[in-house]
């Protein structure tokens, strides 16, 4: 019995019917697995990156992501903060949703339209607001939902 169940109903060349692709930026491995959790109860699908580098790297080789939730202080050539600004100037339209433990960022501080959150994160908070800021995204052109 094979592991990996295609559904008959799915077509792949219908990216309207596809799920929508969240960028998880997390060093720490436990947070940034348990950030993959949410994003899959959001019913989203999950692309992890352990730094702001390989989280440009991926943006630059893909172009189905809607969504970036990253850490602001991890270790590499920029922090989260300067990510999310980078990934505002370059590809506006990915939504931003940035955490930190330590730091508080005001809407001053952060790009327009992104959300901030401290840690430690509530998984159902998180979750609702990954499909606020989707849920637009998600709905057909007459306003319905796919």
């Amino acid at each position: 019995m094979s592991p990996h169940v295609v559904e008959s109903d799915m077509t792949p060349l219908n990216n309207s019917s596809l799920p929508l692709v969240v960028l998880v930026v997390e060093d720490e491995m436990m947070l940034r697995m348990r950030v993959v959790d949410m994003v899959e109860d959001a019913g989203y699908i999950p692309v992890e990156a352990v730094d702001a580098d390989e989280a440009m790297a991926i943006l630059r080789s893909r172009s189905d992501i809607a969504l970036m939730l990253t850490d602001v202080q991890m270790p590499g050539s920029m922090n989260g903060l300067e990510l999310a600004h980078a990934v505002h100037e370059n590809w506006p339209p990915i939504k931003i949703i940035l955490a930190s433990g330590q730091l508080k960022l005001s809407g001053s501080d952060i790009p327009q339209d992104s959300r901030f959150f401290g840690k430690p994160l509530q998984s159902a908070e998180i979750i609702a607001e990954m499909r606020e800021m989707l849920g637009r995204e998600a709905e057909n052109t007459d306003g319905s939902a796919p």
